[in-house]
């Protein structure tokens, strides 16, 4: 017998989560539930107090996983289909619901016999290296994993691969010199893409009332926009990685999308869950050191983007409302850090200029989703056929937002606080120029950052905003 058919004749066992695919199923399959109806949170402890295998099943009974998305490591399953060609026995043994492995086998077509988590037991570590034994006899089958769950099976198996491996695989690994298949470790640029660094230039946003009460020489108030800046730049990376979480279905079936770090599976759901920890302490440590309406906006901003996140970003119209009024959140967080008083025109000309914005948003994911007619964009409530009145309602807003200017520019509190107030017209039509110049952009299909993020590095904005600068400045000399 040559050494190929001795190795067929033993079964090749393989782990799912970790190993075959770059995710937890169990970690996904609790944040479908959640985004579902956030209320199954309170069920959960009752679930876990019958153990692992009854959370699990509970979880699986109410959701479904797509396997055609998930982030299967390419290099391991390539391997087990050229195996599975040859021959060889492949087994799926994995601790998650009998449910999820099940539609992951028979998506991929190559295991002979699947061990999963069953009725109140659940497959791991002990149970499955019995259940193994059981049914190949000791050292009667080779094994495939990555974790600390894998020590006594990887002992019991006649050869161990251990991918992608966690501390207590990597040391055991090393020392029974073990085939090892190592996963790509995270980059800088991976935690950067976590934390969405490039967002946290909305949040300049919060000098707004600062630069507009002519305080911008005030060191103590920089002192606090710097402070309220930190805070907000630390929960809303918070607050991105668990939307992350909430869309990772939707993010893998986007282009781009889909090479987030959750979504791809370059860093794990509990990493993710410990940054959130960090960030909110973080972020309210920075917040103690402002006034305590600072610390109010800041719960405000960090229940409406939750509430975006479960459910208002899958409704029509209230998501782009919403996206402008969290812009404006920003600017009443720069006004609570630093005690400036926020005037009626401000607010008004925020939320219509953000609501222009958002709206380029929404209009972006029309004309680049191929959607049928009369089906909408997944995640969201918008069809095809609402392309034109999302236009037509976004150029609307930019115009009203110019109007609101033009009219505060025309009122008493203009001449009360700057002495030369025909230098700030040109300011309207600066305005118009920074949105229309977006939805041209948009509508020729060369739109594809964030319009807020994509108007702060563009340098022809960045040239009209400096001169709208210099006159504000001016005007107010």
């Amino acid at each position: 017998m040559d050494a190929r058919s001795d190795r067929n004749a033993i079964a090749l066992a393989v782990d799912l989560d970790g190993t075959l695919i770059a995710t937890d199923l169990l970690w996904e399959g609790l944040f479908i539930l959640l985004k579902k109806n956030p209320l199954y949170l309170f069920l959960l402890p009752l679930w876990l107090t019958g153990g692992a295998a009854r959370l699990k099943q509970e979880i699986a009974r109410r959701v479904d996983i797509d396997p055609t998305s998930l982030p299967y490591r390419q290099d391991l399953l390539e391997r087990l289909r050229t195996e599975h060609r040859e021959g060889r026995k492949i087994v799926l043994a994995t601790g998650t619901p009998r449910k999820f492995a099940e539609a992951i086998a028979a998506y991929l077509g190559i295991f002979d016999h699947v061990l999963a988590t069953d009725g109140p037991h659940n497959m791991t570590a002990g149970r499955k290296c019995a259940a193994l034994v059981a049914a190949y006899g000791d050292a009667g089958f080779d094994y495939a994993g990555n974790s600390r769950h894998d020590l006594k099976v990887f002992d019991a198996a006649r050869n161990a691969l251990v991918v992608a491996p966690d501390r207590s695989a990597r040391r055991w690994q090393a020392a029974h010199q073990a085939e090892a298949m190592p996963a790509p470790k995270p980059t800088l640029r991976t935690y950067v893409k976590m934390l969405r660094m490039h967002q946290w230039l909305k949040n300049s946003l919060i000098a707004v009332p600062m630069v507009l009460s002519h305080e911008y020489f005030n060191p103590n108030m920089i002192w606090e926009c710097l402070l309220a800046f930190a805070s907000f730049s630390a929960v809303a990376s918070a607050i991105y990685i668990l939307n992350d979480f909430f869309d990772l279905a939707l993010d893998r079936k986007h282009p781009t999308k889909r090479n987030r770090p959750f979504a791809s599976g370059a860093l794990s759901i509990p990493f993710g869950l410990g940054a959130i920890a960090v960030l909110l302490a973080i972020g309210i440590a920075a917040s103690l050191f402002l006034p305590i309406e600072f610390l109010g906006v800041l719960a405000g901003y960090m229940a409406v983007t939750t509430a975006y996140s479960l459910s208002f970003k899958r409704m029509l119209l209230v998501d782009v409302l919403t996206l402008a009024g969290l812009y404006t959140i920003r600017v009443l967080a720069g006004a609570a850090a630093t005690g400036v008083d926020v005037s009626f025109w401000l607010l008004a000309f925020s939320i219509f200029f953000f609501l222009s914005l958002a709206l380029v948003k929404r209009f972006v994911e029309l004309r680049t989703t191929a959607i049928p007619p009369g089906e909408r964009i997944a995640g969201r409530g918008y069809r095809t056929e609402d392309q034109e009145i999302v236009a037509q309602a976004g150029m609307a807003s930019a115009f009203s937002s110019a109007l609101v200017l033009a009219l505060y520019m025309d009122s008493p509190a203009v001449r009360v606080l700057y002495p030369h107030p025909w230098l700030i017209w040109p300011l309207a039509p600066i305005v118009l120029y920074l949105t229309m110049r977006v939805w041209i952009l948009a509508r020729r299909d060369e739109m594809h950052d964030d319009p807020v993020v994509f108007i702060i590095r563009d340098w022809r904005s960045q040239i009209v905003v400096a001169i709208g600068a210099v006159f504000l400045v001016a005007g107010g000399w």
